[in-house]
């Protein structure tokens, strides 16, 4: 038997809601170019590398097979081929021309004269129909047509009836959400279209309005302020030699730490914990939360039952909502009504490869 539970809700005044990985949005770029992005913050520290990511190409298929074309070579989704490094982009277009020659289709790679933003990526697909495409690699979801002037009901339904919600930590098969759904209308659903895929590697997804996405601050603190906290089996040791109290935030019970912090005393203090750990081989986790929106939501995120937050941004409002399933792949569904209208959109757990 599969019970449903009410996450909470969302907001979304363009019309467009973007499907992603909330722990991904320190890389979305909004409407400045994704080169803007620095390569550190996806973990390259190698000059050359960094060089060659930031002067990535995004390609355009042309010509009368164009469609058949990038469906055929399957190596993105969407109808554009984004973020190829600057060393590969001879051996991809190569590779793309040959495919056509074997398939007998007439359509060539353009290369943009500039890169495609993550915000017009997102437009271009709900604009399109609704889709996928990537974010430097991370599959990424956009849909349009989403009503803009109210509030939208998040729910999740859970696979089997085990005793308590408990979703948003380690939990067993049975108290796992099979889907993650947000009802856009009261229309009879009488077809379903599949959307592409969300990749996941942060365990959480993240409803949010193209708009808003690109005022959000990932790390950047909203407030100059900061917490730290810190966990494990020399927690108690640690606490002792710095004095630092239980954090004291819902849902983090045996966690210590300081909140609201300035932001430099705060790193301080981050670095000693951990300068301190490494020194005596201590087994303890540390971490530094500046008080950016991704902070503010995953706080609502730890306390809560059903292991769900939001924030709002503007007439905006965001969910963010562990998977508890961990990472992986998930496929986005839109559900319509007779006439084509959308009246739901879920991404799909238990379905998952």
């Amino acid at each position: 038997m599969e019970e449903t539970f009410e996450l909470g809700a969302v907001s979304c005044p363009s019309g467009i809601l973007v499907i992603i990985d909330g722990g991904y949005l320190g890389l979305w770029s909004g409407d400045q170019s994704p080169a803007d992005i620095d390569p550190a913050c996806l973990g390259i520290e190698d000059p050359v590398v960094a060089a060659d990511v930031a002067g990535s190409i995004d390609f355009v298929v042309t010509g009368p097979d164009a469609s058949e074309a990038v469906r055929s070579f399957d190596r993105q989704p969407g109808s554009l081929l984004h973020d190829i490094p600057a060393s590969k982009a001879a051996e991809l277009e190569a590779t793309f021309d040959e495919h056509c020659r074997s398939a007998g289709l007439d359509a060539r790679l353009e290369a943009l004269p500039v890169r495609e933003t993550h915000a017009q990526r997102a437009r271009r697909t709900a604009e399109e129909g609704g889709g996928g495409f990537l974010m430097f690699g991370v599959p990424v979801v956009a849909v349009g047509g989403v009503p803009r002037s109210r509030r939208l009901p998040v729910l999740a339904t859970r696979v089997g009836h085990g005793g308590g919600v408990g979703v948003s930590g380690g939990v067993g098969g049975d108290e796992r959400w099979s889907e993650i759904s947000i009802r856009m209308g009261q229309g009879q659903v009488t077809s379903s279209v599949p959307l592409g895929d969300i990749g996941v590697d942060w365990a959480r997804v993240l409803f949010g309005d193209v708009d808003a996405l690109g005022t959000w601050q990932h790390d950047e603190p909203v407030d100059g302020l900061a917490d730290v906290a810190f966990w494990g089996a020399a927690a108690d040791e640690a606490a002792a030699v710095f004095a630092a109290p239980e954090l004291g935030e819902p849902g983090e019970d045996g966690v210590r730490g300081w909140t609201g912090l300035p932001v430099s005393e705060a790193m301080d203090r981050a670095r000693a914990l951990t300068r301190w750990k490494d020194e005596t081989g201590r087994r303890m986790a540390v971490d530094f939360r500046p008080h950016s929106h991704h902070w503010q939501i995953m706080r609502e995120v730890r306390a809560s039952h059903v292991g769900a937050g939001s924030v709002e941004l503007g007439d905006a409002r965001l969910l963010c909502a562990m998977t508890s399933w961990g990472d992986g792949f998930f496929p986005v569904v839109a559900d319509l009504d007779s006439s084509g209208g959308l009246v739901a959109v879920r991404v799909c757990f238990s379905d998952a490869s």
